[in-house]
């Protein structure tokens, strides 16, 4: 139902995460029980969690440690890992600098060239390894290296931007990427992103997308939203999109992953976006938390380096466990920031959800609280992830 903001404009009503809360039913199940698998582009896992593609969350090893322990991590290929051979006295620049020094430098540090070499290099080191190479490029970036990494075989692509869509208008004489025709050239699964509404994911899907990212600007490290004003509360772009996705599958049998990306801080925040609809999570701050995050305590944006319009901060997270306990546990925090598989396992025992797609039909209550995805950075520094 539209409401009214004035006599000129209606307006939808949105809810964010913290404005819902999930409804126990009829029954309950041992969390051992629990089967929290999910699919990506025919790769199997068994936590449905992503580590974003930003360079203060995942670089080779956090790709393979993640890999090794059941999740997910992306690689940015247009960040620090494929501007310079060795990225580690890049990074402990990043992490020295005050605030007023920050954007500048990291304008400067981005303004290297991305290297070919360095792109099938980073793939390389991750497969031999063992691990799964997921790796993220703008539309323009898969323009540039998509034949770099299709060379040096990925295992799935990401294509991310504040917003991407199949129709752009520009003025610029090259044309834009044809999304569809990339999907087809590509040798392995393309994941595509981000949007917020039923119209965009259904088209999204149908240019041959493996999966679609779900939100705009709502993370501690993303300033999109204050930026541009441009976004839609998490819980109603997850539904939305999740609708998107059911109704594609029963017009052409394919099902196209649904992941939610931004603004998720606790264990929590994960159960209600797969309530929502969501097949799986990307988060960043939590994982930056870990001690074998490549961002030495600190978290930013992939925007932030903007020559144009800088967005995103730098956050200091600081560093609370390994990886494994933020994955897996044993969890040493009670805030919901450690041991994410182990929360969501609990609360689908709770709600009697077997499994994820039972999770994604359980009741939800509108709760609406203090704290909105407006507020999401006052929220990550109540979890001392922003001070």
């Amino acid at each position: 139902m539209d409401i009214a903001i004035g006599r000129g404009k209606n307006a939808r009503r949105a809810y964010g995460i913290d404005e819902i809360a999930l409804v126990p039913g009829n029954r309950t199940l041992d969390p051992i029980l629990a089967d929290t698998r999910w699919d990506i582009g025919g790769i199997k896992r068994d936590i449905p969690i992503i580590a974003s593609a930003m360079d203060g969350v995942v670089d080779v090893q956090m790709a393979v440690k993640l890999s090794q322990l059941g999740a997910l991590g992306v690689l940015n290929l247009e960040g620090i890992q494929t501007r310079y051979e060795d990225p580690n006295p890049i990074l402990d620049r990043i992490a020295s600098v005050d605030k007023t020094e920050f954007v500048p430098l990291m304008q400067d540090l981005y303004s290297q060239p991305i290297r070919d070499e360095l792109i099938v290099k980073r793939i390389q080191e991750i497969k031999e390894q063992g691990g799964i190479a997921a790796v993220s490029v703008t539309p323009a970036g898969a323009v540039k290296f998509g034949q770099a990494i299709a060379e040096a075989q990925a295992d799935l692509v990401f294509i991310q931007a504040t917003v991407v869509s199949t129709a752009h208008l520009s003025p610029e004489t090259v044309s834009p990427l044809d999304l569809a025709e990339f999907c087809e050239q590509m040798p392995m699964p393309v994941v595509l992103g981000n949007c917020v509404t039923y119209e965009v994911a259904l088209n999204l899907m149908k240019t041959g997308a493996a999966a679609v990212l779900v939100g705009i600007g709502p993370g501690a490290a993303c300033t999109s939203r204050g930026v541009l004003g441009v976004g839609v509360p998490q819980a109603t772009a997850v539904a939305d999109c999740a609708a998107a996705r059911d109704d594609f599958f029963k017009e052409t049998g394919k099902y196209v992953a649904v992941i939610a990306d931004g603004g998720l801080v606790t264990g929590g925040d994960v159960c209600k976006c797969i309530a929502c609809g969501a097949d799986g999570v990307m988060i960043g701050s939590p994982i930056a938390r870990a001690k074998e995050a490549p961002g030495r305590g600190y978290h930013w944006g992939m925007a932030t380096p903007s020559p144009v319009l800088p967005r995103g901060t730098r956050i200091k997270v600081g560093s609370t466990g390994t990886l494994e306990q933020i994955l897996r546990g044993p969890a040493q925090l009670d805030d919901g920031t450690h041991n994410f598989l182990g929360a969501l396992q609990t609360s689908m025992g709770t709600l009697g959800a077997k499994n994820l797609r039972e999770m994604q039909q359980v009741e939800i209550a509108i709760a609406p609280s203090l704290l909105t995805e407006g507020k999401v950075y006052q929220k990550a520094q109540q979890l001392g992830m922003g001070k």
